[in-house]
């Protein structure tokens, strides 16, 4: 089994681990809000976070496994070698995009928000830790749209 496989199976049970946390936390906010008349104050701020993880993340995941939206109007219409050159091209700019605004840019905002130590309101979790996502997920997505660029 190849690293690409491993990698999408350790992000299918991440994900699911995450969602499966998320289910949990905001059945008990229901439940301590609605039976025990006190809502849990951490719960809605845990499930945020844990929501931002489970789509930044499962963009990469997704990503990697070619399942996100395309509009492919124009490459149907398109024979295979022009079909092949516009699929290296969104590869290409998929990258830079990442590079920019995900690796780079989520990077800063981690070092920012490191250096601010800024902490959430209830759980006073880093929000360094937060916002990593977006470099990993960055990351992540760069790894596959490079190995899709090798593979094709």
């Amino acid at each position: 089994m190849g690293f690409r496989k491993k990698l999408d199976i350790f992000l299918e049970r991440t994900l699911a681990i995450i969602f499966a946390v998320m289910v949990i936390t905001v059945l008990w906010q229901v439940f301590s809000r609605y039976v025990l008349g006190n809502p849990s104050s951490f719960t809605d701020e845990l499930t945020r976070y844990l929501l931002v993880w489970l789509g930044i993340l499962g963009a990469a995941y997704v990503s990697g496994r070619s399942k996100h939206v395309a509009i492919d109007i124009l490459p149907a219409r398109c024979d295979k070698k022009m079909q092949k050159n516009m699929r290296l091209t969104v590869h290409i700019l998929v990258i830079l995009f990442c590079l920019l605004a995900l690796v780079i840019g989520g990077a800063r905002l981690v070092y920012l928000t490191f250096v601010l130590e800024q902490y959430s309101p209830s759980l006073r979790l880093p929000l360094a830790l937060v916002y990593a996502v977006l470099p990993l997920s960055g990351s992540l997505i760069i790894y596959y749209k490079i190995s899709d660029i090798f593979q094709n």
